[in-house]
């Protein structure tokens, strides 16, 4: 007897990295319990759906649902279907998506742990994507909560008139200038942030010792076209591919009559890049010695260097940085040597002496000792259990 292999359309954009992530966690799924016919075509975010969906007679449908024509479109076709989108609340059927809330308390954390006072957040004009608007909510209620303030910011755009890059820069420079520095400022995805980032430096304002900026989907791409490469909130969307796979199987098994409406997902983790590599500190001395060994830690220095960039005594130094971040020149170092070894063991699989090198360690016996009084545990697993978190 020949096991029939489900037909199903995958409708999502391949030109924004959390819908690359979305493809990747259906193929993983698809390789693992397939097999399925795959119906797909390339297309960009905004594109409309092809002719042949709205007399295709599949199995089932995965989509990135952007407005309430296509919903249309797609429950006409009264097949078992998923939306990855969540942009329609009064949408009916399943839907796979993030959970904003964690997204926001872990971009504000992440600024707050670098000591600023002043907060900022940057998104898409109000009622554009519901998403947007529910991480501006929620960010901006993060920093009340601390008993602070934080400013939000929309461009204004010409009713009518595609968006103008040149206009919206205009506006972007002018609001960053009239900020108290240092600021810290979520964006609220990496698209957002590298718009703000091209911004500063428009307004030559220094990223990130006067504005540290922070995004949400961790694109790659995107993050490191910035002269500052862009720290992002990594929601791992590869998870939400794949658990909506194996849902949509059920569904289309009839073994899940009544599927869960709305699955959320948290985010993984903060990746730092240079964008918010930084500490709000006011001590010229003392951000010096910081930016020096921001730039310099992996390579072999010592106090006595950081003490010459700093233009200071070194017992003046070692006060300050005590006083100020609870840590001496030192151990500084070292802490950001480790971070860079924890960056290179999530995102490469270079093999431990390559790191040791690469972050001033010397050795991987070095780099095992140090990582394991450092951080708890071992090299390998730090690694293993960051390959678990992407899976």
């Amino acid at each position: 007897m020949t096991t029939k292999i489900p037909r199903v359309a995958v409708w999502i954009e391949t030109s924004r990295g959390y819908a690359r992530g979305l493809i990747r966690g259906v193929a993983a799924y698809v390789q693992q319990h397939g097999p399925w016919s795959i119906y797909f075509t390339p297309h960009g975010q905004h594109d409309p759906l092809p002719g042949w969906l709205r007399t295709w007679r599949g199995d089932g449908i995965l989509a990135r649902i952007e407005n309430r024509q296509m919903a249309r479109v797609l429950l006409a076709t009264r097949l078992p279907l998923i939306d990855l989108s969540c942009r329609l609340p009064e949408f009916r059927e399943p839907m796979f998506g993030i959970d904003n809330r964690p997204v926001a308390r872990m971009a504000f954390d992440h600024l707050r742990e670098r000591g600023f006072r002043h907060y900022g957040f940057y998104g898409l004009p109000r009622g554009v994507h519901v998403h947007m608007d529910y991480r501006c909510d929620y960010f901006c209620r993060c920093v009340e909560d601390a008993g602070l303030a934080c400013d939000a910011f929309e461009v204004r755009r010409t009713r009518g008139k595609s968006p103008d890059w040149e206009g919206e820069q205009r506006q972007l420079v002018k609001w960053l200038l009239g900020l108290p520095k240092p600021i810290g400022i979520m964006c609220c995805n990496d698209d957002r942030g590298l718009q703000l980032l091209d911004a500063c430096r428009r307004a030559s304002v220094v990223v990130p010792d006067q504005v540290a900026v922070i995004g949400v989907d961790n694109d790659q791409e995107l993050c490191g076209l910035a002269t500052r490469p862009l720290s992002s909130v990594d929601v791992n969307s590869q998870r939400f591919g794949c658990s909506a796979a194996a849902m949509l199987e059920q569904m289309m098994a009839q073994r899940l009559l009544r599927p869960p409406h709305e699955t959320l997902f948290p985010p993984s983790r903060v990746v730092t890049r240079m964008s918010t590599d930084t500490l709000a500190v006011e001590n010229p001395a003392l951000a010096r010695a910081l930016r020096f060994i921001r730039e310099h830690a992996c390579e072999a220095i010592s106090v006595a260097d950081v003490v010459q960039a700093a233009v200071t005594s070194r017992r003046d130094l070692e006060r300050q940085m005590r006083s100020t971040i609870g840590r001496s020149p030192n151990q500084e170092i070292l802490r950001v040597r480790i971070r860079r070894a924890q960056e290179l063991l999530a995102d490469t699989d270079l093999p431990l002496e390559s790191i040791a090198r690469q972050t001033g360690l010397h050795s991987r016996k070095y780099l095992g000792d140090v990582f394991r009084r450092e951080a708890g545990g071992s090299p390998g697993e730090f690694r293993r259990q960051q390959r678990r978190l992407g899976e």
